[in-house]
């Protein structure tokens, strides 16, 4: 591992965005299928929109809490394929586990490899004693994958006029 990465599994390491990154953002974060299930669909719209998310939120998130959305690379192609981390929910007093992959990614254990590892990080490096996930109903992948992470069923909350089942994990 070098000094970017944060942490690494078999076929992924997670490191800090950057603008350079843009592109990649831009990719995962304007495609459908992959934002059809997030809570900020609209978000990007444009490489300009991708860089203002990349400075604005993750770089001063990485900041103030020295923790937030890190980029996952695939070790193979060197290639940024999405985002998985912690968000400080102040309201909640406690972080948000996600995690967003190209749909190319899916299906074959990334997510829960990545998700795995972050979590693992969380309470070994963090001292985090717990945390938290929201998803939609309908995301069927992602519920079972909190699930098989050891996350629990807690309530199904709206936010921003959305349902959603918001899962807990206690380290």
């Amino acid at each position: 591992m070098n000094d970017k990465e944060i942490l690494s599994t078999d076929r992924m390491y997670l490191r800090e965005f950057t603008l350079a990154d843009a592109d990649a953002v831009f990719e995962f974060n304007s495609e459908p299928e992959v934002t059809r299930y997030t809570g900020d669909a609209d978000a990007v719209k444009t490489r300009q929109d991708a860089e203002k998310v990349i400075s604005e939120i993750w770089l001063k998130e990485y900041q103030q809490y020295s923790y937030g959305r890190w980029a996952i690379v695939l070790k193979e192609t060197d290639r940024v394929i999405g985002f998985c981390g912690f968000k400080y929910i102040e309201s909640l007093a406690m972080p948000d586990l996600g995690y967003r992959l190209l749909p190319d990614y899916w299906g074959v254990g990334l997510a829960t490899e990545i998700a795995q590892a972050t979590l693992a990080y969380g309470k070994r490096v963090m001292a985090l004693e717990n945390a938290f996930a929201d998803v939609m109903p309908d995301n069927i992948a992602s519920n079972k994958i909190l699930e098989k992470l050891g996350f629990t069923f807690s309530q199904q909350v709206v936010e921003h006029d959305q349902l959603y089942n918001r899962y807990l994990i206690t380290f």
